[in-house]
């Protein structure tokens, strides 16, 4: 027991302890990392398992992966989801989920799913998925973004509300978004009186005047004359669509009569007699001048251009089809001759 004892107090003896047990420690981390991280590859795996794609026509069940596939799967997917075989999109991002190792590129194809899903408008998919990612990565501005505009859609705007708390506390600024949904639940409201309605738009207005153009459109529908009240002279280019395709029925001709651009708009399209051809809008004055001269065949004819992605589409829209961007929208117009009278609104 003598010759034993001092053993503990050699100097060696310490050094060789403290590296057994810092051995042992690091092999239960990692033993605990590795049932941890296959725990999880484990609910990812059953979590997929929810989105059937067994109605996808590429067949991806018996083919072997490589590494070297990941990139250009990637884009075989994107260029599928951008001419609309979401399904063949879908497909692939699900196949590449459950082969590829990495963490990181995992969440990656997930967020794209998530996007295809989106388009497609598979909403409830894209809303498990984005939040699949946010448990695992809660500070994800994108996919947050992204989960609002899935609630939207669905007009739960109360969720889609939720989401801007988080977004504020990451520093992102929120305040044209949240006065967005404010208008988008207030129009989808049934229960709110007309009179409410306007009153309530207009106070939006004052506090958000990005919202002009959708403000003016959803006025034009409850009440003509509020409408009227707050078309301003300044920004007739942005309503250029809406008031020339106003029936004869809702115009304001005291209002009219005082604003040269709206005298110049309104004798192009034919409800005025006469009228001065000094809109400053080019093409309604050319429009104008050819009526002066006798033309009477001359219309306008309209596209909606993003002003944040550039991508232009032949309907207007309140978020971009593309980009999903607010408050984008750029009326572009140009002459056409005209067409047989339908007396078509876009309200």
């Amino acid at each position: 027991m003598e010759n034993i004892l001092p053993a503990y107090n050699d100097p060696l003896f310490s050094i060789m302890l403290i590296v057994v047990i810092s051995l042992i420690i690091a092999l239960v981390t990692y033993g605990w990392g590795l049932h941890k991280q296959q725990k999880e590859e484990g609910k990812l795996l059953k979590f997929l398992e929810k989105f059937d794609s067994s109605e996808c026509a590429l067949e991806t069940t018996d083919m072997p992966f490589e590494p070297n596939m990941l990139k250009p799967l990637t884009l075989l997917a994107k260029a599928f989801e951008n001419s609309g075989e979401y399904h063949k999109s879908i497909n692939i991002y699900l196949y590449l989920i459950k082969n590829i190792s990495h963490d990181s590129g995992k969440l990656e194809l997930m967020e794209r799913l998530g996007n295809t899903y989106l388009h497609a408008g598979f909403l409830e998919r894209s809303q498990s998925i984005y939040t699949e990612i946010l448990r695992k990565r809660p500070r994800n501005i994108p996919i947050l973004y992204e989960l609002g505009i899935v609630y939207e859609i669905m007009q739960k705007y109360d969720k889609a509300k939720e989401v801007l708390g988080p977004l504020n506390m990451l520093g992102e600024d929120t305040r044209s978004l949240e006065k967005f949904l404010d208008f988008s639940a207030l129009l989808a409201n049934k229960t709110l009186s007309i009179q409410h309605k306007v009153d309530t738009l207009k106070q939006i207005l004052k506090e958000e005047p990005s919202l002009y153009r959708q403000i003016a459109t959803a006025l034009l529908r409850l009440d003509t004359k509020s409408a009227w009240e707050i078309i301003d002279p300044e920004r007739i280019k942005e309503l250029l669509d809406v008031l020339w395709f106003l029936p004869n029925s809702q115009l304001d001709l005291d209002i009219i009569a005082t604003n040269k651009q709206l005298q110049t708009l309104y004798y192009a399209k034919g409800y005025l007699q006469e009228a001065e051809t000094q809109s400053g809008i080019f093409s309604v004055d050319m429009l104008a001048t050819a009526k002066q001269n006798g033309f009477e065949e001359g219309d306008l004819i309209f596209s909606y251009l993003c002003k944040k992605c550039k991508q232009s589409f032949p309907v207007s829209f309140k978020r971009c089809p593309n980009c999903m961007a607010i408050n984008s929208v750029k009326v572009e117009e140009k002459i056409a001759k005209s067409s047989p009278k339908t007396d078509y609104s876009l309200l």
